[in-house]
């Protein structure tokens, strides 16, 4: 890691906790409250994949909304909270180690990013609403090319903005399958497994694996 110039971020999942909103209204979905947040956070994930690799390309936003239809059908969630449910996906909670360890960050000489398939909007506002705008270089969106990661015309966008190497870039996620996207690409992927989940099989193993961004200190 001693050459690392620049340091990029996933978002969801990664900085944001995506079962937030679902939790924030568990007291109206009930027990199946995490199941059904689960379930649309995979299905969100599918519909990425799928319509890239059909070349029917939606923005990240309308993609969230097609998977919550879905989720909200499946676990029979009464429609009148969908509006309630995307408001409260605008606005995600961190997890809790993230603010400061940012803040940490930034007084060191790395560049700070997010790289994300989220829509500018929608990553602009999540950024805003936890008080984090000060904190990050760029902000860059999957929708600069109008695919969503593992492609590796997403992870490209850094390079090309800040004319590095590839093995340059700490790349952090807790998603497995963008690791090994970052990985395969030529980034220093870390792993923040914040479940001690089992990871996958996909020709790239990370060198570094962490429980949450605290850890990352050390690293770096």
């Amino acid at each position: 890691m001693k050459n690392i110039k620049a340091i990029i971020f996933d978002a969801y999942g990664t900085l944001f906790d995506v079962n937030s909103a679902a939790e924030k209204c568990k007291d109206k979905i009930g027990d199946k409250w995490e199941g059904f947040a689960n379930y649309w956070r995979t299905t969100q994930l599918e519909y990425t994949w799928l319509r890239s690799l059909m070349k029917r390309h939606k923005d990240f936003w309308q993609v969230t909304e097609d998977s919550l239809d879905k989720s909200m059908e499946t676990y029979e969630i009464d429609t009148s909270m969908k509006n309630e449910l995307l408001d409260l996906y605008k606005i995600l909670s961190p997890f809790k180690e993230v603010p400061e360890v940012l803040k940490s960050l930034k007084e060191k000489d790395f560049k700070l990013a997010i790289l994300s398939n989220g829509t500018p909007s929608l990553l602009n506002e999540l950024v805003k609403s936890n008080n984090l705008e000060n904190i990050f270089d760029d902000i860059f969106s999957i929708e600069e090319v109008e695919v969503y990661k593992p492609d590796s015309k997403v992870y490209d966008i850094p390079i090309k903005k800040y004319n590095i190497k590839k093995n340059e870039v700490a790349f952090l996620s807790a998603n497995t399958w963008d690791v090994s996207g970052g990985g395969n690409y030529g980034y220093k992927s870390i792993w923040v497994n914040r479940n001690s989940n089992t990871f996958d099989n996909l020709d790239y193993v990370p060198k570094h694996q962490i429980e949450d961004l605290s850890k990352l200190l050390d690293i770096i």
